[in-house]
Formats: structure tokens, C-alpha cells, sequence
């Protein structure tokens, strides 16, 4: 029971944080200016790309079972956006889901996926598979 939990303990926390910063109204937001929309658009990326990434990790990083993780991030960015409905000033987007939550989550597994393929053993770097060591 206690590494199940530990497992999807920073899962449940990722998500906990994404609803946080979807609960809070429009007046009360930050506003960056000319870099307000990359800032904002960013933090969809980053929060959801870790969501994927602590939900595969849960998943013991098996290959098979990335894409769950992915279907899992894109299905919270669906209820997010829900959500966000009900937020005053705040309004749901499926852009948001189907470009920056969707892609942060793709690229944050993709990453992890290549630096687990150099990190195996056996394994030959990318760049040096050319080189004769």
C-alpha cells in the first residue's frame, strides 16, 4: 500500500496544483504584459507535461503504458477546463487542451522517453553511435 501511494502521491499533487490555479478568478491573475499569453500558455504545458510524467512514473515507466499517461493528463485537461466554466472570469478552452496541455504532456514524454533509452544499459548514445571509442 505505502509505494502505491508514494507512486501516485506527486500524481494526485500535480493535479491538486493545476485545480488550484484553475480556481482562481480572472481579477485576481497576473497580468505579464506582452509576455502574458507565452507565461500563461507555458504554465498549461509545464503543469500538464509533469502530470503525464509523474502519471508514467506511476506506471513504473513502462513503454506500453505511456500513452495511459498521456490519456490520463489530456483527460484532466478536459475536467480543468470543466472546471474553469464555473470560475469567474475564466472561461473553458478547447484549444488550450488540444494544443498547449496536449503538447506539454507529449513532449514531457517524449523527453523522458529518449533519456530513458540513453540511461539503459547497453545502450548507445544517439550522438556517439558514430564515433569509434
Amino acid at each position: 500500500m505505502k509505494t502505491y501511494l508514494s507512486k501516485w502521491l506527486p500524481v494526485l499533487l500535480m493535479m491538486l496544483v493545476i485545480f488550484w490555479f484553475s480556481a482562481q478568478p480572472a481579477s485576481e491573475l497576473p497580468t505579464f504584459n506582452w509576455a502574458d499569453s507565452i507565461i500563461k500558455k507555458g504554465g498549461h504545458m509545464l503543469g500538464f507535461g509533469l502530470l503525464a510524467l509523474f502519471s508514467w512514473r506511476a506506471l513504473d515507466f513502462q513503454p506500453e503504458r505511456r500513452w495511459i499517461a498521456w490519456t490520463l493528463a489530456v483527460l484532466y485537461a478536459l475536467m480543468d477546463e470543466f472546471h474553469q466554466s464555473f470560475v469567474p472570469g475564466r472561461n473553458p478552452s478547447i484549444w488550450d487542451v488540444l494544443i498547449f496541455d496536449n503538447v506539454g504532456a507529449l513532449i514531457s514524454l517524449w523527453l523522458t522517453s529518449l533519456y530513458k533509452k540513453e540511461r539503459r544499459p547497453g545502450s548507445i548514445h544517439p550522438v556517439a553511435k558514430d564515433e569509434k571509442l
